[in-house]
């Protein structure tokens, strides 16, 4: 059975005519007639009363035509929502942003932007590293925010996409204080230093290998891990041990004296706040947002 015909069988019988109705639908009586004969075939009864003028339907006929208009019905509403959903589809932003960012940068800079430019509808997945990337490739994103460092590659392939810098932050070391206000963690003191860690999915952790690698710090012992800097920030908080975190995250945490630089030798390690996307061209209003974004400097 094919969708056409149920089409047909609404058309004669509304027409009571087979001209009629094959004129509606576009084709000759005879292809026309030869469908409707299909169409009861297939039901296994005549649906038409042929000997009457008009043309009537059956008993049979009138049976089905109400499951008939139904069908055809909730196909036509089914398309128009499909159509709706391609069209807000079309229309909508999808960003995948690093945890960090998606509290601290994100929320700002998109209101930014849209005082510049309708934005329409907003998807933001905020997730580790590891898995805005991985988005990225499964094309569940247009757009990924994330920490970058000059001395950590990024993982998704030049050729495919493309990085531009839209704004600077650095992570710091950092411990709840003492009684006095001291740091209770130093860097480089004399025992072993509680370390709460990044895991392996962490754009952060990623860097902070690489700057302990050409600047190694003993003493540090790993107590904890995590990809999310927000629950750094709470143990650290809590006095749990040193956590690397960067400055978005903690700025009112320093100006209220909850967390503090973790000793005079405390050096910050600079970062760039990235704006990846595909080189492929995108969506209307996605490629209309990357030309509002004026880059301080652009990836490959």
């Amino acid at each position: 059975m094919e969708f056409a015909w149920l089409e047909d069988f609404i058309a004669l019988a509304e027409s009571g005519n087979f001209s009629r109705a094959a004129e509606r639908r576009h084709m000759t009586q005879p292809a026309f007639s030869r469908r409707v004969r299909l169409l009861e075939d297939w039901a296994g009864a005549p649906l038409f009363d042929r000997s009457s003028q008009p043309i009537t339907l059956t008993e049979a006929g009138e049976r089905l035509r109400p499951a008939v208009e139904e069908v055809l019905r909730r196909l036509a509403q089914a398309r128009e929502e499909l159509r709706q959903t391609a069209a807000e589809s079309a229309s909508a932003l999808r960003f995948a942003a690093t945890h960090s960012l998606s509290l601290t940068f994100f929320p700002a800079w998109i209101q930014r932007l849209g005082s510049e430019l309708a934005l329409g509808p907003i998807h933001l997945l905020s997730e580790s590293m590891q898995a805005c990337e991985q988005a990225m490739l499964e094309s569940d994103a247009q757009f990924m925010l994330c920490h970058g460092h000059d001395a950590v590659a990024q993982r998704l392939d030049a050729a495919q996409f493309t990085s531009r810098v839209i704004g600077e932050d650095q992570l710091l070391p950092l411990t709840a204080p003492d009684a006095s206000g001291r740091p209770c963690f130093h860097i480089g003191q004399d025992t072993a230093t509680p370390f709460l860690a990044y895991s392996d999915e962490s754009g952060l952790g990623r860097i902070i290998a690489a700057a302990q690698a050409t600047r190694p710090q003993a003493g540090l012992r790993t107590i904890f891990t995590s990809h999310s800097a927000a629950v750094l920030r709470m143990m650290a908080s809590d006095g749990r041990g040193l956590a690397w975190l960067p400055h978005s995250l903690v700025a009112e945490d320093l100006a209220a004296g909850r967390l503090v630089i973790a000793g005079q030798n405390a050096e910050a390690i600079p970062l760039r706040i990235l704006l990846l996307r595909p080189r492929a061209r995108q969506s209307q209003i996605a490629e209309s947002l990357w030309q509002l974004t004026k880059p301080a400097s652009d990836g490959p």
